[in-house]
């Protein structure tokens, strides 16, 4: 058999590739006899992905909820996969850092848009009635979306509003991770009790969170974006795609989700007072932006615009 020259140059970069690793190139040629053709279902795992939906009730609507937070997870990890690709480059260019947090804040426009497709899509007498099957769990668990703000912004501006004047960056990881903003879901500040959602969410990923705030506390974006050159800062495209991720995720992501929460669990009546949340968490205190004021990078706003954050919504 003839050899054409594009076939030998390919032949001969994998040698070089192997040869690279210690690896023997003929081995893995023939090793290619007896290997099976590549099928979308085995690729994307499909049957694995789709026995993950496990029922606690009978009730039909329970299988869009659960479907719908293993979409949110997934996306979550989408986000993650981003963000490490800005944080662990060393050359970051306008464009790139722009791509990047525009592809973010694409997948934060599906989760704000899913909301309203879930609620035309699950019937609120069914969902009131299988959430008291979810207790204690909790939305509020979700440690990847933990991980986002993590990885988005430096920890300082993740703490409780009345508790940052007196954290800096000197301040233990332990110590600022018990004032984080979302400890107000189910801890009492005055006498330090923390309710069951929160004890177990911190029982499961407490090391792992210190150990990522650890990992993101000078290459989260916020810190990035901060070590540029002046130029490069004020690249009109980076700005605007900066200002459109942090208002994306901490004023119109965040208000979907609240809408949604209120609707809900007030009984599809947006009117009626809420009732608590399956895990107990005083969800509106910390949900809502205008009592925490989650920015991300503060830089990019001017005071009065983060004065009036998730006020005029």
């Amino acid at each position: 058999m003839e050899i054409k020259p594009e076939t030998k140059k390919l032949l001969e970069q994998l040698e070089a590739k192997f040869d690279g690793i210690g690896q023997d190139l003929d081995i893995h040629l023939e090793g290619l006899l007896h290997s099976e053709p590549i099928t979308y279902w085995d690729y994307i795992q499909t049957d694995a992905l789709l026995n993950l939906q496990i029922q606690r009730t009978t009730l039909p609507d329970e299988m869009v909820f659960i479907m719908y937070h293993q979409v949110n997870e997934l996306l979550f990890k989408m986000i993650l996969w981003e963000i490490s690709q800005v944080s662990h480059n060393k050359d970051i260019t306008a464009s790139f850092f722009s791509e990047k947090l525009m592809r973010v804040s694409r997948y934060f426009d599906m989760l704000t848009s899913s909301f309203n497709i879930m609620r035309d899509g699950m019937e609120v007498e069914q969902y009131m009635k299988f959430r008291t099957t979810l207790t204690p769990a909790s939305g509020f668990q979700s440690a990847q979306y933990r991980k986002i703000e993590f990885a988005s912004t430096e920890l300082i501006n993740l703490i409780d509003a009345r508790f940052r004047d007196n954290i800096d960056r000197n301040t233990s990881y332990e110590h600022a991770l018990e004032h984080l903003y979302w400890q107000a879901a189910g801890k009492n500040f005055e006498t330090g009790k923390k309710s069951y959602l929160l004890k177990s969410f911190e029982e499961k990923y407490k090391d792992e969170f210190i150990a990522f705030t650890q990992e993101y506390n000078t290459i989260n974006l916020y810190s990035k974006y901060k070590e540029l050159p002046d130029g490069v800062k004020q690249d009109p495209i980076l700005q605007k795609a900066l200002r459109h991720y942090d208002y994306t995720v901490n004023i119109t992501w965040v208000l979907a989700h609240y809408n949604a929460a209120r609707y809900y669990i007030g009984g599809g009546d947006d009117s009626k007072e809420a009732v608590e949340a399956t895990g107990g968490s005083d969800w509106a205190k910390y949900m809502h932006p205008k009592y925490q004021r989650r920015i991300f990078f503060p830089e990019v706003w001017t005071a009065q615009e983060i004065k009036d954050w998730g006020t005029n919504v």
